[in-house]
């Protein structure tokens, strides 16, 4: 196995959850990407980089799948996000 990295892109964002919309979307974007685990995708702030914050919730399901919705989501998991 490859060793894994971390790519740090600060950007700005009004709060927690605009960050971790814009995490979300930068994440999915680049899912296409094998070498991308947008699942383990996290936000911080830029003064207290090692008090993480989860974007989406990435709870194992049957099958070997994840669940893709946001951390806090309300409802069951699901593999596939809903429009």
């Amino acid at each position: 196995m490859s060793p894994r990295w971390v790519a740090h892109l600060p950007f700005t964002a009004a709060d927690l959850p605009a960050a971790q919309q814009f995490a979300a979307t930068l994440a999915r974007s680049l899912s296409f990407l094998t070498e991308v685990d947008a699942g383990e995708t996290t936000v911080s702030a830029e003064d207290a980089q090692g008090v993480r914050h989860r974007v989406f919730c990435d709870l194992p399901l049957n099958g070997g799948r994840r669940c893709v919705r946001s951390v806090e989501h309300d409802g069951d998991c699901a593999t596939r996000r809903s429009r």
